[in-house]
């Protein structure tokens, strides 16, 4: 039997780490999922196990090729942001992948705006104040707090370039990495912004190539295909933007929420980026706007509460269908409690959306009405979260994809709040996967 050509994508998300293969045809053949248990890093703060990780990528790739079934033809990575791997003169790592939810201490945060004035800096970034989830303020805070180590940096790569460089040994950046809330791109300006320059960061940051770039290694005995990998929202985009012609919005669901509209020129308001609304930039190097929320974070934190309380496993909800008597009282406004997230950022509006303290679980008779009003309760955050993004543009074609277009609740009431959109279940289901296989065989056809 003739081996199969195939591409290998690894998707590393927060929760689930997966890998694929493709076929020549864009086909998924095959799909492993894995989750590899979290360690901590100097601080005693849970993040992702670099070194595991890294063992799986590579184990999984040999296993593709000992295997008389497939022919190794490319391999490309979609992780998500917010995340640098910091290697020293050895090409080694030198630090633990620190997890963006880790705080910044707040002395560190006010040296940087004392000389960045912080509403000037988001706007010119286009990104609101996040922290460590702006990824540039990470070896801002390295250089501050462990100048030491610091300098024994040769390169910081984006996440998914250090999964290429695994295979290629080329330090590099890339637009979609650089352009996720980081705080280093200069939205205006086109280019890293000043204060990159002005504190040295820049001495880290390897030479940006595009996101279609590919690289040739030896991988199997034979030559193979390496991309440069891609932040997992843009990637998620690209499924749409390589074969949707006509404008269009997206909502990426997950971990996060993330809401994109690649179709605007708008610069971004001080009042979108209060209320979490930022700028990605695409493969293509464009600005996207986005918007978006913590809502798979959210969902699992409040389903674990309802489990608790009504006694019932944790996939429970899964085999729960849409009510139709809980969804009319919920269309006829008849809601018993007022939901109040705990995982969300408190920006005006979701303060507009919200009141009172955290909800609770035990004011309904049901698992099911619980169930049901969580649902209720993220889908008005997604439903405004969506009319951020979309902005001025006059677009009503709303692609939704990933883990939450299974779920009937949602799509039912999210058709509910938008009935000027036309609402499409996701043609490409495996999202940032499927970008990024995309991606690689276009990049791939362009060299022929």
């Amino acid at each position: 039997m003739t081996p199969i050509p195939v591409i290998a994508i690894f998707d590393i998300g927060k929760t689930n780490k997966k890998f694929f293969l493709f076929d020549g045809h864009s086909n998924e053949i095959k799909q492993e999922y894995n989750k590899i248990p979290l360690t901590a890093d100097e601080d005693g703060f849970e993040c992702d196990d670099l070194a595991a990780l890294t063992d799986w990528i590579r184990s999984s790739v040999e296993g593709i090729c000992r295997s008389p079934d497939y022919e190794l033809k490319g391999i490309n990575f979609s992780t998500y942001g917010a995340s640098f791997v910091h290697i020293g003169e050895d090409g080694e790592p030198l630090t633990p992948l620190y997890n963006y939810l880790k705080e910044i201490p707040q002395e560190v945060l006010d040296g940087f705006y004392r000389r960045y004035p912080e509403e000037a800096n988001n706007l010119e970034t286009a990104s609101p104040s996040l922290g460590m989830l702006n990824s540039g303020l990470q070896l801002y805070w390295l250089k501050k707090t462990r100048p030491e180590l610091f300098a024994k940096i040769r390169h910081s790569l984006h996440f998914p370039q250090y999964l290429s460089y695994l295979f290629t040994g080329k330090a590099v950046s890339e637009p979609t990495s650089i352009g996720c809330h980081t705080r280093l791109w200069d939205f205006q300006k086109g280019q890293y912004h000043d204060w990159v320059k002005a504190e040295g960061i820049d001495r880290v940051l390897p030479e940006i190539v595009p996101t279609g770039q590919l690289y040739t290694a030896a991988i199997c005995g034979r030559k193979v295909d390496v991309g440069v990998g891609i932040h997992d929202s843009s990637s998620a985009l690209a499924s749409y933007l390589v074969r949707v012609k006509e404008p269009f919005l997206l909502i990426s669901t997950g971990t996060w929420s993330i809401s994109l509209n690649p179709f605007t020129q708008d610069p971004l308001t001080r009042e979108e980026l209060h209320n979490d609304c930022l700028n990605f930039l695409s493969i293509d190097g464009n600005p996207v706007k986005a918007s978006r929320f913590f809502m798979g974070y959210e969902f699992n934190y409040q389903m674990d509460r309802i489990n608790r309380h009504f006694d019932k496993p944790d996939k429970y909800y899964k085999t729960v269908p849409a009510d139709p008597a809980i969804i009319r009282q919920i269309k006829d406004g008849k809601v018993r409690n007022t939901f109040c997230p705990a995982h969300i950022a408190e920006t005006p509006l979701v303060k507009s959306l919200y009141g009172g303290n955290e909800w609770e679980p035990g004011a309904f008779d049901s698992f099911e009405e619980a169930y049901h009003h969580l649902i209720w309760g993220l889908t008005l955050l997604q439903v405004a979260s969506l009319k951020l993004a979309r902005g001025n543009s006059a677009i009503h074609k709303v692609f939704v994809d990933d883990g939450f277009v299974h779920n009937e609740v949602f799509m039912e009431l999210l058709g509910h709040y938008l009935p000027d959109c036309e609402l499409v279940f996701s043609d490409f289901p495996l999202g940032s996967a499927y970008g990024a296989a995309l991606v690689l065989e276009a990049s791939e056809k362009k060299m022929v």
